[in-house]
């Protein structure tokens, strides 16, 4: 019998307590929205019962700012957000429900698990905004840009898949740029300044950008598309 080697999750899974209404959002609605691993694949048309045309997945939503815009700018695409946080789970839950959107569902756990589930060739884009840079030398091992999940990303993405990556810390936009560029898979779609610089209309201010500003932080905004397979 297969032995799984027990993953282990770096960073918080619940900060100060959830409000009464965030807390009602979690026990009602997470339920419905969460994803069951239970299964050998995710069935991604069932998952979203049949009702969108594309699949999009971001890893680590946050505050689900822009999970939850995306969702209701592009109804025609089933996403689904993974977030480890709880409270940050609470918050895209409370936005949700107040825009009445019903495309997406949720993986309250880190990302790797899930992407393991989906099948090859079957996501239209993905997102990974402002994750954890993990600064110190010694926890750039808990980075989630790595080698062995640019290949996971290349399996699940479709042949032309767009994948963007923000983030406000200098050397791990060095470190993904990095790794993005010696990957055959992906290739880098900028050819001046403006294209990492300028996030885009269709690519709304998380909060953990907006701090960023704040403190006088510069994002980068970087463009990858999957290499078509056998080019």
């Amino acid at each position: 019998m297969e032995v799984r080697q027990k993953r282990i999750l770096f960073g918080r899974r619940k900060g100060k307590p959830l409000r009464k209404s965030q807390q009602i959002a979690v026990d009602e609605l997470l339920p419905e929205l969460e994803v069951n691993l239970d299964c050998d694949q995710i069935d991604l048309a069932a998952l979203f019962d049949g009702k969108v045309q594309e699949y999009w997945l971001e890893i680590g939503f946050g505050g689900g700012e822009h999970l939850a815009w995306q969702a209701e700018h592009h109804p025609e695409a089933g996403i689904i957000g993974c977030e480890p946080f709880l409270n940050g789970v609470a918050m895209m839950l409370m936005k949700l429900q107040e825009s009445g959107v019903r495309n997406v569902r949720v993986h309250n756990e880190a990302a790797e698990p899930l992407m393991e589930k989906i099948a090859d060739a079957s996501l239209d884009k993905a997102f990974l905004l402002f994750a954890d840079p993990w600064p110190k030398t010694s926890h750039h091992k808990r980075r989630f840009v790595t080698d062995k999940n640019i290949t996971e990303l290349a399996r699940i993405l479709k042949d032309d898949a767009i994948l963007r990556i923000g983030t406000d810390h200098t050397d791990y936009g060095a470190w993904i740029l990095h790794h993005f560029l010696r990957s055959d898979q992906f290739e880098w779609l900028a050819e001046k300044p403006q294209d990492w610089l300028v996030r885009g209309d269709d690519w709304p201010q998380t909060r953990y950008e907006a701090k960023a500003v704040r403190e006088g932080r510069r994002s980068v905004y970087y463009r990858f598309r999957r290499v078509p397979r056998g080019s």
